[in-house]
């Protein structure tokens, strides 16, 4: 099997994102899961570019992005991707769309096609805090969500896709007054439990995570 990992360039005036460096430190293979990885622009548009021209190149049996949530205390397994871009600051080629959809006339939403809810007891029981998050935003890490997805649903059928959103590291934190933060050993560990689960399994678990987050 094989997965494709993306991860952002940092933005909104960090100087580092634990998606990038995370990329850095995954393996090339994970038992009989083969994995490659892709740095991808903060952008709206660019991001997406580049994610189907990797998806065309690799032909991935799962795809998993990785994005910054500055402020979460855990890792964040998102469950749904929405049909809009709604920018609080520009991305990093100075665009800023307010109320657009990601792709027109899309459907609203779509979910995420990984087994969410496993991964998340798994990287539980591996001692990381965890959630299943009901909200990826509508910054370029739902863009990039909802196109992926889209992409899968569309014209590249084949994939199972989702996106886990990840906690500052404590460097960054540390210029963030009271915010929580995660070491990069940890997150690195959480993407690799994460990946394994989806190679081992396609179906989900039923458990109670229905907070709002």
């Amino acid at each position: 099997m094989k997965a494709l990992v993306t991860g952002f360039e940092p933005f909104g005036g960090d100087r580092v994102n634990p998606a990038l460096e995370a990329l850095r430190l995954l393996p090339a293979r994970l038992g009989a899961l083969d994995i490659a990885t892709l740095a991808l622009p903060t952008a709206f548009g660019g991001s997406l570019a580049a994610l189907e021209d990797a998806v065309a190149t690799t032909r991935p049996d799962i795809v998993l992005g990785l994005g910054l949530a500055g402020g979460r205390a855990a890792l964040s397994l998102e469950r749904v991707a929405i049909n809009i871009d709604d920018a609080r600051i520009p991305d990093n080629s100075g665009v800023q769309p307010i109320d657009r959809p990601v792709v027109p006339g899309g459907p609203a939403a779509y979910f995420a096609t990984l087994p969410i809810k496993a991964a998340v007891a798994a990287l539980r029981g591996a001692g990381l805090p965890a959630i299943v998050s009901n909200s990826a935003g509508t910054f370029v890490c739902n863009h990039l969500f909802y196109g992926l997805l889209h992409l899968g649903a569309t014209r590249r059928p084949g994939f199972r896709g989702g996106f886990l959103h990840l906690p500052y590291l404590p460097a960054q934190a540390a210029s963030h007054a009271d915010a929580p933060s995660m070491a990069l050993a940890d997150i690195v560990r959480g993407v690799a439990i994460v990946l394994e689960i989806a190679a081992a399994r396609r179906d989900d678990i039923e458990a109670a995570e229905g907070a709002m987050s």
